[in-house]
């Protein structure tokens, strides 16, 4: 708070001296005053996006809708998805203040950025976050985390070192029927839990391996970054239909990309599942063909410290494939038809099914009890980036900070590398190891990185 008050100590002050110089201009924008229902510029925290493709792009108009926020610069190594930014900053401002930036270092060099929006392809995402938190910048961090557990744990003790605001990009806490479900759970409305079932959209087979020429608008090698590297394809890094989401070198797919929101709402309805040792076996179908090579199929199961378990299932995106990893009709038998992703809380007195846009229950007079019971919720959000501009003004919590979001990337590493090894695997979240096994415990450390990217 103390670089945002000597800005507007700074701004009021040089006011003074040109009203006595008889200097003062003779116009002043309303939106510095804080006009047209916006806060003065003094009041405003500036934010930078890192990563402006369509998903950047979506977030970002969430803080364009702050009346008390600042999109003061945008960053991408693709000019093109840059310039869409860029347009949209200032015709939303009616101005062309907005300033851009092909390396994010330039940009968090920035006094006037106080907070990020980080919505890059996920092998950047720890990297860039930690780089941020050390310039002193609160962040919103599009999920998943890191590509491995060690990327985690460093940008936690970062964060927590530098005392920085983090937001995770789960949103789903923000939305009103995750937090009916999990209210009734918690509050043991289904009895004692037994059951949880989560699922969604596998990683897409495919993808093209033949070389291409590296368009013009793109600086593929920074693209690439700390990743190993590969020749530019067609489909690479595309803005619309890209495969770099189901490469392993850039992503774990979507057992984590897609996975972690059900996940983290299978996580915040049960938050006590990882408090002792636990168990967990997967098993996976991993395409043979194409450039993507994560899971396009998977069954993990948890067995939790306290005798509940989980069945995690990842279900067909691109293929036609029915097989018995992602063949949810029991489940459909049990419930009724279910979205393409969602999380169900099995009690020994009845059960709750949510995903977004729908809430259900049996009995279905259990819906009744939930809204008293959200004010329980240990944090209560309506809007998830409204509620960490929240955060970044009072420091205090998000309703996914980055404790929460390391627990729930936790449960996709743990899937991952139960899918890889096809076998039973017991870990302990007190020491965040495996028991007794090295190999699976050399899956949670980083990753090789290309020069001159470290991390530590």
């Amino acid at each position: 708070m103390k670089k945002r008050w000597t800005r507007r100590h700074f701004l009021r002050s040089q006011l003074q001296v040109l009203l006595a110089a008889g200097l003062a201009p003779a116009w002043i924008p309303g939106t510095a005053l804080g006009g047209s229902g916006r806060a003065g510029a003094s009041q405003r925290i500036g934010l930078g996006v890192i990563g402006t493709g369509p998903q950047g792009r979506a977030v970002m108009s969430g803080f364009l809708a702050q009346p008390d926020v600042q999109v003061v610069a945008v960053c991408d190594v693709k000019k093109d998805q840059l310039e869409l930014a860029r347009r949209a900053v200032n015709q939303h401002y009616g101005n062309s203040d907005c300033r851009t930036y092909g390396d994010f270092r330039e940009l968090l060099s920035c006094p006037d950025v106080d907070a990020v929006l980080i919505a890059t392809p996920d092998h950047w995402h720890v990297h860039m976050a930690v780089a941020a938190v050390r310039a002193g910048k609160d962040i919103y961090l599009e999920k998943p985390m890191g590509l491995s557990l060690a990327e985690d744990q460093i940008l936690r003790r970062e964060v927590q070192r530098h005392q920085r605001v983090f937001q995770f990009g789960t949103q789903q806490r923000s939305s009103r029927e995750f937090q009916r479900a999990c209210a009734l759970v918690r509050a043991g409305r289904i009895g004692r839990l037994r059951q949880i079932r989560v699922w969604c959209a596998a990683s897409r087979p495919g993808g093209s391996t033949t070389p291409a020429p590296v368009p013009p608008t793109i600086d593929y090698d920074f693209w690439l970054g700390p990743a190993p590297y590969s020749p530019y394809t067609e489909d690479k890094c595309a803005a619309d239909n890209k495969t770099w989401w189901f490469i392993y070198d850039y992503a774990l797919g979507w057992i984590a990309g897609w996975g972690v929101h059900p996940l983290d709402i299978a996580l915040w309805g049960h938050p006590r599942m990882l408090e002792g040792p636990l168990q967990v076996e997967g098993r996976a179908i991993f395409p043979t063909q194409g450039a993507c090579n994560t899971a396009i199929a998977w069954h993990v199961e948890f067995r939790f410290h306290d005798g509940v378990r989980m069945e995690f299932r990842g279900t067909r995106n691109g293929y036609p494939e029915v097989n018995e990893l992602n063949d949810l009709r029991p489940w459909e038998a049990r419930y009724g038809p279910i979205a393409d992703h969602g999380t169900a809380f099995e009690g020994d007195e009845g059960w709750v099914l949510v995903h977004r846009g729908s809430l259900r229950t049996h009995p279905e007079t259990l819906a009744e009890m939930a809204d008293p019971l959200v004010q329980r919720l240990p944090r209560l959000s309506t809007n998830h980036v409204r509620d960490f501009v929240d955060a970044v003004k009072t420091r205090q919590s998000t309703v996914c900070p980055i404790e929460e979001a390391y627990r729930a990337d936790l449960l996709c590493q743990l899937s991952d590398i139960a899918t890889r090894l096809a076998r039973p695997l017991r870990f302990d979240p007190r020491s965040d190891r495996f028991v007794e096994n090295a190999e699976a415990n050399r899956r949670l450390e980083l990753r090789p990185r290309r020069s001159p990217w470290t991390l530590g």
